[in-house]
């Protein structure tokens, strides 16, 4: 899919409309899922303490409840990234964002890495949800992001993505490019972290991202009316 060519449908069907801060509350999450089913977006992201209290909010609406595994610092084991991630889906949560370990992989512990990925992902595809590897990668060379690509490949989560929007930086263009030439129509790619306006998101749309996590979605939504208004005047 191409920006030129993308529907507002369309656009807000790519979003995971994100609320991941530490001081969010329940009016934050009713609002955030209010927000979701009113733009129809695909999911909210969370963290896993309000997936209940948000599956709730969206019951029937057909928008999906992620939640965020060993966020924002992928430093857990993988026995508790799997605890985590079976407890999220039994409290309702349709989608999975783990972060990796990102100290193994840059240690070149890629058994590791691979063991981890084989792990989530298999409790995922037994549960019927859907899987999501956040690389962070503002912290990784190309050829560590490269490496990881190549496990996901073989592995077959649903999306790898490129980052939790916590580190030094966030999404980029090439870094969505150089992950999606890895997995080609394998796996889907998902950008995250700094996605604020239409611009930036048609970047990683054209760079091959087919989800967009953000907590500017009705921002960039509004960018994509202007946008199109200058168009077509």
């Amino acid at each position: 899919m191409k920006s030129s060519t993308i529907t507002r449908e369309q656009l807000a069907g790519m979003f995971d409309h994100t609320n991941l801060k530490a001081f969010a509350t329940e009016s934050d999450f009713k609002k955030l899922c209010e927000e979701a089913v009113s733009m129809g977006c695909a999911m909210v992201a969370i963290n896993p303490y309000p997936v209940r209290m948000c599956r709730e909010f969206l019951k029937g609406t057909g928008v999906h409840v992620g939640a965020a595994i060993s966020f924002p610092l992928g430093q857990t084991t993988i026995e508790e990234k799997a605890d985590e991630t079976l407890q999220a889906i039994e409290d309702g949560a349709d989608e999975i964002d783990y972060v990796l370990n990102v100290g193994k992989l840059k240690e070149g512990d890629l058994a590791y890495i691979r063991k981890e990925m084989e792990t989530i992902v298999s409790i995922c595809r037994e549960k019927g949800v859907l899987s999501k590897v956040i690389f962070e990668n503002c912290y990784l060379t190309k050829d560590e992001i490269r490496a990881a690509a190549l496990i996901a490949r073989e592995v077959g989560p649903d999306f790898i993505k490129t980052s939790t929007g916590f580190g030094t930086s966030g999404a980029r263009a090439e870094d969505v490019r150089l992950m999606k030439e890895t997995v080609g129509d394998l796996v889907k790619v998902k950008a995250a972290g700094g996605i604020r306006d239409w611009e930036t998101c048609a970047a990683m749309i054209d760079a091959g991202a087919e989800r967009i996590g953000t907590s500017s979605s009705l921002a960039i939504l509004e960018g994509f009316d202007r946008a199109g208004k200058e168009v077509h005047p």
